[in-house]
């Protein structure tokens, strides 16, 4: 048995190292006198992907939000990734967004964005958390189980000997975060301990990813970013994601059987089949490198830890652990940084550790409730998606449906839309009279897919 130090010594284990992981191991790390993260990855010392996080050779999205979190957890870290070739941007003003075939006002905004590849972020938040005072990161350590080693808590783990079958030591730990990301076993862990695990809330999209590098020269485009959403009417869209390494990461997705083929000339094709020819455009002018990869997208599910009546102390969920949501929207990073403002302020309260879980899985419900309804909402607008829609849910469509077609020309309806989706400002922004009015103000006639001219968001918004 590996002892936690000196009886006074408070000892927290991280299990994953992730960027929940790691952003889970940064706020403990205030409270806690030694963190130790463990991963069963050989982690890479450059910003590669790596094998158990597949969706890191395809695009990530790291909202306003999430950047601004990040920059406060780790001063200074933006300017470290742009320094690396990572490209900031407005995210209003530099990105080019079409939704429903809509194209979003282009204007000046505070939303400020980060586009950057899902290496690299790691690699420099893995690097500053292993910077940390009492933080260690050990990789190629797999955890077999939490180990209750008294009635009703949860007091270590188990972990496989690299090399040895069969064998296991077991880490001490006053503290056991799950933050294993989409392929986490914490059902089974709970089974073990004696507990039921958590109900499941289940949403398959259908959606399947095929990215490809391409290189980046000066003038390939007017904007860091492109992204096209599918619609009901064209089930299929794409992004492209200037970034490090003078590299565009270009990433088609489509439903159902309808998902585009890993064949140089056939990837071509199908991104000439996206909603608006903007994108094909853009991939006729540039040079590929490498081969498109296909990554068919897990089923989302949202996991229901703080409706738990018996839950063990010691120990609590994090990150994709809580809820893995449909990429396509951007949303996991950006939740994760939430959830950790959110475990630092727990941490911080009176009563510290004490019924810690409960407390902590409250608030990042309360998190992931506005991220779950955008990405849920959206997903079942497409009538292959399973799930129930009740009347709220088709009102509420319609009306986003109607919003985006306020948006083509009304930039302060883009803001308002955007700060949503960046998880800046709560839903019912959308619904504040200021917006309700333009959105549903008459417009007689629009011109579709033109590049307007840049106009400004009105101070206030």
């Amino acid at each position: 048995m590996t002892g936690s130090g000196r009886a006074s010594e408070r000892h927290a284990v991280v299990v994953g190292a992730g960027i929940g992981g790691l952003l889970a191991a940064r706020v403990l790390g205030e409270t806690f006198d030694r963190v130790t993260v463990l991963d069963r990855d050989a982690l890479p010392g450059e910003g590669v992907p790596r094998r158990s996080v597949p969706q890191g050779h395809h695009a990530h999205g790291l909202l306003s939000q999430g950047r601004e979190i990040l920059d406060e957890l780790f001063p200074g870290l933006h300017d470290d990734l742009v320094a690396a070739g990572a490209v900031p941007c407005d995210i209003q003003r530099d990105v080019r967004w079409y939704n429903d075939g809509l194209l979003l006002r282009p204007a000046p905004s505070r939303l400020r964005g980060l586009s950057v590849s899902r290496p690299l972020l790691e690699r420099h938040l893995r690097s500053r958390v292993e910077a940390l005072p009492g933080v260690v990161i050990q990789d190629r350590r797999e955890v077999v189980e939490p180990v209750a080693g008294r009635p009703g808590a949860v007091t270590g783990v188990r972990v496989a000997l690299p090399g040895r079958p069969g064998e296991v030591e077991e880490i001490e730990a006053d503290l056991v975060v799950n933050a294993t990301g989409r392929g986490n076993r914490g059902a089974e862990w709970l089974r073990r301990l004696g507990y039921e695990p958590a109900a499941e809330e289940r949403v398959d999209s259908r959606l399947a990813y095929v990215s490809r590098e391409y290189r980046r020269r000066p003038g390939d485009a007017d904007v860091v970013a492109m992204i096209v959403g599918h619609s009901t009417a064209v089930p299929r869209g794409g992004v492209a994601l200037s970034g490090e390494g003078d590299r565009w990461l270009v990433t088609l997705y489509g439903m159902g059987d309808d998902i585009p083929p890993t064949d140089p000339d056939g990837y071509h094709r199908f991104a000439a089949r996206v909603p608006v020819p903007d994108l094909h455009r853009l991939l006729e002018r540039l040079e590929p490198l490498g081969e498109p990869r296909l990554m068919r997208i897990p089923v989302s599910v949202r996991r229901r830890y703080e409706r738990l009546s018996r839950f063990p102390e010691g120990y609590l969920v994090f990150g994709d652990a809580l809820c893995q949501f449909n990429p396509t929207y951007g949303q996991g990073m950006t939740v994760a940084a939430c959830e950790a403002v959110a475990l630092r302020e727990c941490l911080a309260a009176p009563g510290g550790r004490g019924g810690l879980a409960r407390r902590f899985h409250g608030r990042a419900a309360r998190i992931i409730d506005v991220a779950w309804d955008i990405s849920v909402g959206g997903d079942l607008r497409f009538p292959s998606v399973e799930g129930p829609r009740p009347l709220r849910l088709k009102l509420l469509n319609n009306y986003i449906a109607r919003l985006h077609v306020a948006a083509e020309a009304d930039p302060v309806v883009g803001h308002a839309f955007l700060s949503v989706a960046n998880l800046q400002a709560p839903p019912r922004r959308l619904l504040s009279p200021g917006v309700l009015a333009r959105v549903l103000r008459p417009r007689p006639g629009r011109a579709r897919h033109k590049t307007p001219a840049r106009d400004r968001v009105p101070a206030g918004h």
